[in-house]
Protein backbone atom coordinates (compact mmCIF):
# COMPACT_ATOMS: atom_id res chain seq x y z
CA UNK A 1 0.00 0.00 0.00
CA UNK A 2 1.60 3.33 -0.67
CA UNK A 3 0.40 5.74 2.00
CA UNK A 4 -0.15 9.36 1.02
CA UNK A 5 2.62 10.39 3.33
CA UNK A 6 5.20 8.62 1.60
CA UNK A 7 8.19 11.49 -0.01
CA UNK A 8 9.75 8.40 -1.84
CA UNK A 9 9.40 9.76 -5.47
CA UNK A 10 10.23 6.16 -6.54
CA UNK A 11 8.02 4.57 -4.80
CA UNK A 12 5.12 6.78 -6.36
CA UNK A 13 6.45 6.08 -9.57
CA UNK A 14 6.30 2.34 -9.31
CA UNK A 15 3.04 2.91 -8.43
CA UNK A 16 2.11 4.94 -11.63
CA UNK A 17 3.97 3.01 -14.09
CA UNK A 18 1.84 -0.27 -13.07
CA UNK A 19 -1.41 1.52 -13.32
CA UNK A 20 -2.36 -0.58 -16.80
CA UNK A 21 -1.26 -3.81 -16.14
CA UNK A 22 -3.47 -3.58 -12.71
CA UNK A 23 -6.17 -2.09 -14.24
CA UNK A 24 -6.32 -4.66 -16.86
CA UNK A 25 -5.54 -7.51 -14.33
CA UNK A 26 -9.38 -6.23 -13.00
CA UNK A 27 -10.41 -8.88 -16.18
CA UNK A 28 -12.96 -5.39 -17.37
CA UNK A 29 -11.81 -5.15 -21.30
CA UNK A 30 -14.83 -2.27 -21.27
CA UNK A 31 -12.86 -0.25 -19.18
CA UNK A 32 -9.48 -0.84 -20.13
CA UNK A 33 -10.79 0.44 -23.80
CA UNK A 34 -12.08 3.61 -22.11
CA UNK A 35 -9.06 4.12 -19.64
CA UNK A 36 -6.59 4.32 -23.29
CA UNK A 37 -9.43 6.74 -24.56
CA UNK A 38 -9.83 8.92 -21.76
CA UNK A 39 -5.53 8.99 -21.08
CA UNK A 40 -4.71 8.91 -24.64
CA UNK A 41 -7.12 9.80 -26.95
CA UNK A 42 -9.28 12.40 -25.40
CA UNK A 43 -7.11 15.04 -24.10
CA UNK A 44 -5.54 14.84 -27.94
CA UNK A 45 -8.88 16.03 -29.76
CA UNK A 46 -9.26 18.12 -27.05
CA UNK A 47 -5.97 20.40 -27.53
CA UNK A 48 -6.62 20.07 -31.41
CA UNK A 49 -9.99 22.31 -30.82
CA UNK A 50 -7.79 25.22 -29.49
CA UNK A 51 -8.16 27.99 -28.79
CA UNK A 52 -11.56 27.31 -27.43
CA UNK A 53 -11.04 23.67 -26.26
CA UNK A 54 -14.19 21.56 -25.01
CA UNK A 55 -15.95 18.23 -25.67
CA UNK A 56 -18.42 16.85 -27.03
CA UNK A 57 -21.95 14.78 -25.26
CA UNK A 58 -20.92 11.74 -26.78
CA UNK A 59 -17.15 12.48 -25.17
CA UNK A 60 -18.44 13.38 -21.99
CA UNK A 61 -20.66 9.97 -21.80
CA UNK A 62 -17.25 8.01 -22.09
CA UNK A 63 -16.14 9.91 -19.64
CA UNK A 64 -18.97 9.16 -17.54
CA UNK A 65 -18.63 5.65 -18.05
CA UNK A 66 -14.95 5.60 -17.25
CA UNK A 67 -15.59 6.89 -14.12
CA UNK A 68 -18.60 4.63 -13.52
CA UNK A 69 -16.61 1.62 -14.37
CA UNK A 70 -13.50 2.77 -12.13
CA UNK A 71 -15.98 3.04 -9.46
CA UNK A 72 -20.09 2.31 -8.03
CA UNK A 73 -21.77 1.81 -11.06
CA UNK A 74 -25.00 4.31 -11.31
CA UNK A 75 -26.70 4.09 -14.92
CA UNK A 76 -29.23 7.31 -13.94
CA UNK A 77 -25.82 9.54 -13.85
CA UNK A 78 -25.10 7.62 -17.67
CA UNK A 79 -28.96 8.58 -18.64
CA UNK A 80 -28.56 12.07 -17.51
CA UNK A 81 -25.49 12.80 -19.49
CA UNK A 82 -27.18 11.36 -23.09
CA UNK A 83 -30.06 13.62 -22.77
CA UNK A 84 -28.04 16.84 -22.77
CA UNK A 85 -27.71 18.85 -25.73
CA UNK A 86 -25.03 19.30 -27.61
CA UNK A 87 -24.44 22.85 -27.22
CA UNK A 88 -24.75 22.54 -23.69
CA UNK A 89 -22.17 20.78 -23.25
CA UNK A 90 -19.76 22.57 -25.07
CA UNK A 91 -20.40 25.68 -23.88
CA UNK A 92 -20.22 24.75 -20.23
CA UNK A 93 -17.04 22.62 -21.50
CA UNK A 94 -15.84 26.34 -23.02
CA UNK A 95 -16.43 27.96 -20.10
CA UNK A 96 -15.10 26.05 -17.80
CA UNK A 97 -11.51 25.14 -19.29
CA UNK A 98 -11.27 28.79 -19.68
CA UNK A 99 -11.40 29.55 -15.72
CA UNK A 100 -8.75 27.51 -15.37
CA UNK A 101 -6.84 28.21 -13.21
CA UNK A 102 -9.68 28.85 -10.92
CA UNK A 103 -10.51 25.71 -10.07
CA UNK A 104 -13.51 26.46 -8.37
CA UNK A 105 -15.39 28.35 -11.39
CA UNK A 106 -14.18 25.69 -13.45
CA UNK A 107 -15.88 22.69 -11.66
CA UNK A 108 -18.60 24.74 -11.18
CA UNK A 109 -19.59 25.70 -14.88
CA UNK A 110 -18.79 21.96 -15.48
CA UNK A 111 -21.35 21.05 -12.28
CA UNK A 112 -24.23 23.05 -13.82
CA UNK A 113 -25.02 19.69 -16.72
CA UNK A 114 -27.18 17.76 -15.36
CA UNK A 115 -26.16 14.71 -13.74
CA UNK A 116 -22.47 16.28 -13.66
CA UNK A 117 -21.07 16.60 -9.90
CA UNK A 118 -17.73 17.37 -8.91
CA UNK A 119 -16.21 14.05 -8.88
CA UNK A 120 -17.66 13.97 -12.79
CA UNK A 121 -16.71 17.33 -13.26
CA UNK A 122 -13.09 16.51 -12.13
CA UNK A 123 -12.39 13.95 -14.64
CA UNK A 124 -12.69 16.07 -16.90
CA UNK A 125 -10.80 18.54 -15.80
CA UNK A 126 -8.36 16.38 -15.26
CA UNK A 127 -7.15 16.11 -18.61
CA UNK A 128 -7.06 19.78 -19.71
CA UNK A 129 -5.11 20.48 -16.80
CA UNK A 130 -3.42 17.45 -15.14
CA UNK A 131 -1.10 19.83 -12.90
CA UNK A 132 -4.10 21.18 -11.34
CA UNK A 133 -7.65 19.23 -11.05
CA UNK A 134 -6.90 15.57 -10.01
CA UNK A 135 -9.97 12.97 -10.65
CA UNK A 136 -11.67 12.39 -7.08
CA UNK A 137 -11.18 9.18 -7.02
CA UNK A 138 -12.78 7.08 -3.93
CA UNK A 139 -9.59 5.15 -3.64
CA UNK A 140 -7.44 8.86 -3.64
CA UNK A 141 -9.71 10.18 -1.34
CA UNK A 142 -9.53 7.03 0.88
CA UNK A 143 -5.55 7.94 0.95
CA UNK A 144 -6.02 10.99 1.95
CA UNK A 145 -8.82 11.61 4.54
CA UNK A 146 -9.37 7.87 5.01
CA UNK A 147 -13.53 9.09 3.55
CA UNK A 148 -15.21 8.49 0.62
CA UNK A 149 -17.97 10.36 2.38
CA UNK A 150 -17.74 13.57 0.99
CA UNK A 151 -18.01 14.58 -2.92
CA UNK A 152 -18.49 18.23 -2.16
CA UNK A 153 -16.59 21.02 -3.66
CA UNK A 154 -15.22 22.24 -1.11
CA UNK A 155 -13.78 18.67 -0.02
CA UNK A 156 -13.02 18.55 -3.88
CA UNK A 157 -10.91 22.16 -3.56
CA UNK A 158 -9.24 20.72 -0.38
CA UNK A 159 -8.02 17.12 -2.30
CA UNK A 160 -6.81 18.94 -4.90
CA UNK A 161 -4.33 21.41 -3.00
CA UNK A 162 -3.27 18.23 -1.36
CA UNK A 163 -2.56 16.32 -4.28
CA UNK A 164 -0.74 19.65 -5.75
CA UNK A 165 1.34 19.90 -2.85
CA UNK A 166 2.37 16.54 -2.80
CA UNK A 167 3.70 16.65 -6.30
CA UNK A 168 5.63 19.73 -5.06
CA UNK A 169 6.89 17.87 -2.62
CA UNK A 170 8.37 14.82 -4.33
CA UNK A 171 9.71 17.27 -7.26
CA UNK A 172 11.30 19.37 -4.89
CA UNK A 173 12.18 17.60 -1.73
CA UNK A 174 15.59 16.02 0.01
CA UNK A 175 14.60 12.41 -2.06
CA UNK A 176 14.28 13.97 -5.23
CA UNK A 177 18.27 15.59 -5.21
CA UNK A 178 18.48 13.84 -8.92
CA UNK A 179 16.12 15.88 -10.30
CA UNK A 180 15.03 13.33 -13.19
CA UNK A 181 12.63 13.93 -16.04
CA UNK A 182 10.22 11.31 -14.58
CA UNK A 183 9.98 12.92 -11.36
CA UNK A 184 8.85 16.13 -12.43
CA UNK A 185 6.72 14.77 -14.51
CA UNK A 186 5.18 13.70 -11.42
CA UNK A 187 1.05 15.93 -10.74
CA UNK A 188 -1.60 16.16 -9.33
CA UNK A 189 -3.26 13.53 -11.63
CA UNK A 190 -0.92 11.24 -12.37
CA UNK A 191 -0.70 10.71 -8.38
CA UNK A 192 -4.22 10.07 -8.28
CA UNK A 193 -3.25 7.16 -10.55
CA UNK A 194 -0.43 6.11 -8.32
CA UNK A 195 -2.87 5.77 -5.46
CA UNK A 196 -5.62 4.30 -7.32
CA UNK A 197 -2.82 1.72 -8.32
CA UNK A 198 -1.64 0.85 -5.41
CA UNK A 199 -5.09 0.60 -4.05
CA UNK A 200 -6.05 -2.34 -6.70
CA UNK A 201 -2.59 -3.74 -5.53
CA UNK A 202 -3.56 -4.56 -1.71
CA UNK A 203 -7.16 -5.18 -3.35
CA UNK A 204 -5.42 -7.82 -5.63
CA UNK A 205 -3.05 -9.49 -2.32
CA UNK A 206 -6.10 -9.59 0.12
CA UNK A 207 -8.28 -11.54 -2.12
CA UNK A 208 -8.57 -14.99 -1.26
CA UNK A 209 -6.68 -17.24 -3.83
CA UNK A 210 -8.50 -20.01 -5.59
CA UNK A 211 -6.56 -23.50 -6.70
CA UNK A 212 -6.16 -23.88 -9.97
CA UNK A 213 -5.46 -27.59 -8.97
CA UNK A 214 -8.20 -29.14 -11.63
CA UNK A 215 -9.09 -25.89 -13.75
CA UNK A 216 -7.12 -27.10 -16.40
CA UNK A 217 -9.52 -27.87 -19.91
CA UNK A 218 -9.85 -31.94 -19.65
CA UNK A 219 -8.68 -32.92 -16.59
CA UNK A 220 -10.40 -33.84 -13.10
CA UNK A 221 -8.67 -33.18 -10.03
CA UNK A 222 -10.38 -36.18 -7.94
CA UNK A 223 -11.53 -35.41 -4.65
CA UNK A 224 -12.08 -38.41 -1.70
CA UNK A 225 -15.42 -38.55 -2.51
CA UNK A 226 -15.44 -39.54 -6.19
CA UNK A 227 -11.97 -42.10 -5.07
CA UNK A 228 -14.91 -43.88 -2.99
CA UNK A 229 -17.39 -44.04 -5.72
CA UNK A 230 -14.77 -44.87 -8.27
CA UNK A 231 -13.55 -48.26 -5.90
CA UNK A 232 -17.18 -49.24 -5.08
CA UNK A 233 -17.90 -49.04 -8.80
CA UNK A 234 -15.06 -50.73 -9.83
CA UNK A 235 -15.36 -54.13 -6.91
CA UNK A 236 -19.68 -54.06 -7.88
CA UNK A 237 -18.11 -54.50 -11.54
CA UNK A 238 -15.80 -57.34 -10.65
CA UNK A 239 -18.12 -59.00 -8.57
CA UNK A 240 -20.67 -59.01 -11.73
CA UNK A 241 -17.72 -60.73 -13.63
CA UNK A 242 -17.08 -63.53 -11.37
CA UNK A 243 -20.86 -64.23 -10.94
CA UNK A 244 -21.16 -64.51 -14.76
CA UNK A 245 -18.22 -67.05 -14.66
CA UNK A 246 -19.42 -69.40 -12.27
CA UNK A 247 -22.86 -69.19 -14.02
CA UNK A 248 -21.41 -70.35 -17.40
Amino acid sequence: MLDFSCIDPKQWQQHLCAYTQRLEALGNPKLTVLDQFYRQELPRLMQERQPLPYITRDELTKVMEWKLSRGKWRPRLLDFVKSLAEEEVKLASQTSFAAIPNLKDAVTHLSSLKGVGPATASAVLALYAPDIAPFMSDEALVAVFSSVKDYSLKHYLDFAEKLQSKAKELKTGEASKDKSKENQNLNASSLERALYAAALESKFQSAPKSSTLGKREGTFAPNADSKRISDSKNKRTKATRLKSAYAK
